[in-house]
């Protein structure tokens, strides 16, 4: 059986009544391609020991900070840098409503040559930035990136990722104490960041907010915070942040395709042996906040011989500190909606809630798992947080689950490389999560079709914050499969079923996207635009004894 949930069906529907009612027109204005300032660049004879910052001074403070951050005393001598081309494209440009009301179009400025002047354009056309080049090109206006999220790339090229050409370096800079090439590029970034923009500008905006928290106290860092107008999860009300999840998995495969494949990985797990006729205890260790499950209800009743005769659902919800899309905003309780929506289609189910339980402390006992029963544990993008700690954590979580005994778990985790936080290289492992953000910025601009909405900007603000989470560090997929095997799981391989309604339910998303099966059927990876974003896999006991 295909296991393809329809978000459509009646059933479902029904259950997201109330928060369907709330769902935007969607049909907002996208912005306008013809209303954007052209913003000029300066030359490299600027005397940058007078330079200041107009309309900027929280930028400028910031700056200063950077001997500190380095622990030396005075402000380290700046080393030659190497030459970084921006791309060759159209000169990035800021959009005229920028919700930032103190900078004004430098072309509408009077300007002198004086000690205050910011910003001058070079003669031969290009514009020179402590050895920094950045190519200026005239003609077509910014246009076509409704479609597809980003000025002149395909998502894979990355000569049309400009905000990370320049947050990349700044956080180098920052790490090799270059202040002056740090003051630059933070100008120049807070000249083109724009809240409403396409992705570049987006990502400019939420780099910007993230390397002035790096560098500042925690007073200005809350300043920042606030000018970048971020919302997150934790800091909206329940409601909007249930339509906001809804419209999210409608519009993007980013949380919904894993889901579907755990999903399907859970009735493969069922209809095998005596399963079937068992309790099915899932344990939900998950970033879905209930909207993952009432497709897998509903696919139980299809399945021969109905569903389970008690459906068990322990969710392990993490505390205020964990990553980004795993803390829900206070008074939010899935476990309402869920349970009148699996009594309206006879399924016997039950909710037990572990609020802000710490993941290294859970055991059976905890988890109250019964050797009669089925237990399946998901754990969907939370476990990469574990390294705050300790190194080892990730592994001795993993062979703390296997101890369990469960039927199956079910791994989806960001499929990106370490951020090297622990290796103490700022530099490294910001870019890391630059790269993780330009690939959710650029796909929810697709999703969303460039235009501007509440629930667009909350999905965007909560996953900035692994921009600033110092918790946060990502692995590749081997690794992970590495892990797993070392702790006594051994992988499954996913059924015809599993994967057939994989590529059935990504067809309804933006073609950009692209589902990969790995390993002899034994992963699946979500992709866009040619790189790889996430991974699901199905894993079992190896059989050894582990006492």
């Amino acid at each position: 059986m295909t296991m393809e949930p329809n978000p459509t069906s009646g059933h479902i529907l029904n259950w997201l009544e109330d928060s369907l009612s709330f769902f935007p027109s969607f049909l907002d204005d996208p912005y306008n391609s013809g209303d954007i300032e052209h913003y000029q660049l300066w030359d490299q004879g600027q005397d940058i020991g007078h330079y200041q910052i107009i309309g900027s001074p929280d930028v400028a403070a910031i700056a200063t900070n950077i001997a500190a951050v380095n622990n030396n005393s005075t402000p380290p001598t700046d080393q030659p840098s190497s030459s970084i081309n921006l791309p060759s494209c159209e000169l990035p440009r800021k959009r005229k409503n920028c919700q930032d009301s103190s900078l004004k179009p430098l072309s509408n400025q009077k300007h002198k040559k004086s000690q205050t002047r910011s910003v001058i354009e070079a003669e031969n056309g290009d514009a020179v930035v402590e050895g920094t080049t950045v190519k200026k090109y005239g003609g077509n206006k910014i246009g076509g990136a409704k479609g597809n999220g980003n000025n002149c790339n395909n998502g894979n090229n990355k000569e049309g990722r400009w905000a990370e050409q320049l947050l990349n370096p700044c956080a180098a800079a920052i790490t090799a104490g270059q202040l002056n090439l740090v003051q630059h590029l933070l100008y120049v970034l807070h000249e083109l960041a724009s809240a409403t923009g396409d992705a570049n500008h987006r990502l400019a905006t939420h780099g910007l907010g993230a390397l002035a928290q790096h560098l500042s106290s925690s007073t200005t860092c809350s300043s920042s915070s606030a000018s970048v107008g971020n919302i997150t999860f934790a800091s909206t009300e329940p409601r909007f942040f249930h339509r906001s999840l809804l419209k999210f998995y409608e519009v993007s495969p980013w949380f919904s395709f894993p889901n579907n494949i755990a999903n399907a990985c859970i009735l493969q797990i069922l209809a095998e042996g005596d399963n079937s006729s068992r309790t099915l205890h899932i344990v939900d260790i998950g970033v879905s906040h209930g909207v993952q499950w009432p497709t897998l209800l509903e696919a139980l009743t299809r399945r021969p011989g109905g569903p389970p005769p008690l459906v068990r659902h322990t969710v392990v919800t993490a505390s205020t500190e964990e990553s980004p899309f795993s803390v829900g905003p206070p008074g939010d309780n899935f476990s309402s909606r869920l349970l009148g929506f699996a009594k309206s289609i006879h399924v016997n189910l039950q909710i037990k809630r572990l609020d802000n339980q710490p993941l290294m402390k859970l055991n059976t006992q905890v988890i109250d798992s019964s050797p009669n029963e089925t237990l399946i544990i998901c754990a969907q993008f939370r476990l990469h947080h574990l390294n705050h700690n300790s190194p080892d954590e990730r592994s001795q979580f993993l062979r703390m689950l296997r101890s369990m005994e469960p039927k199956g778990f079910i791994l989806s985790e960001n499929n990106t490389e370490c951020s090297c936080n622990r290796c103490g290289n700022f530099s490294t492992g910001f870019s890391r999560k630059v790269e993780y953000l330009w690939k959710f910025l650029d796909s929810t601009s697709s999703a969303f079709k460039g235009r501007e909405s509440e629930e667009r900007r909350l999905m965007e603000g909560e996953a900035a914050k692994a921009l600033t989470n110092h918790g946060e560090m990502n692995e590749v997929r081997e690794k992970w499969c590495e892990r797993m095997k070392e702790a006594g799981f051994m992988v499954e391989i996913l059924g015809e079923d599993t994967i057939d309604g994989g590529r059935a339910f990504l067809r309804k998303y933006d073609n950009n996207w692209e589902m990969k099966v790995e390993e002899n059927n034994t992963n699946v990876g979500l992709w866009w635009k040619g790189q790889p974003v996430s991974f699901c896999s199905l894993w079992k006991l190896d059989g050894k004894d582990k006492s």
